[in-house]
């Protein structure tokens, strides 16, 4: 599968391939594939997300995310998690993940 406007190969759910053919331009187009409108708040855990990617070769768990939005708006790890699911209400595999150019986690629940 390929997407619209880019060449990057996804799988049949839509996750790419390769992690290193996401832009920010393939992210607004996932986006809205997600009946999403990108914030800079979405842009925030996007990029947290890429760089904890490119620094440690794997995605974040959720509770890394969580914990780092919890800390930019000055909040507990809970409420962290609260407002990620705000933000990305299907969940944080199947829109953070896939937003911010990651394989699907194939170990991970939906959540």
């Amino acid at each position: 599968m390929t997407t619209g406007s880019t060449e990057a190969r996804r799988d049949e759910e839509g996750y790419l391939v390769n992690p290193d053919d996401w832009t920010p331009e393939l992210a607004n187009e996932l986006a809205r594939e997600e009946a999403l409108v990108l914030t800079d708040e979405h842009w925030t855990v996007l990029t947290f997300v890429r760089n904890y990617y490119a620094e440690h070769g794997i995605t974040p768990d959720i509770r890394h995310v969580a914990k780092h939005l919890a800390e930019l708006v000055n909040c507990d790890k809970k409420e962290g998690k609260a407002r990620l699911f705000e933000l990305f209400p299907y969940g944080y595999v199947r829109q953070t993940c896939k937003i911010a150019g990651m394989k699907r986690p194939r170990a991970w629940s939906t959540g």
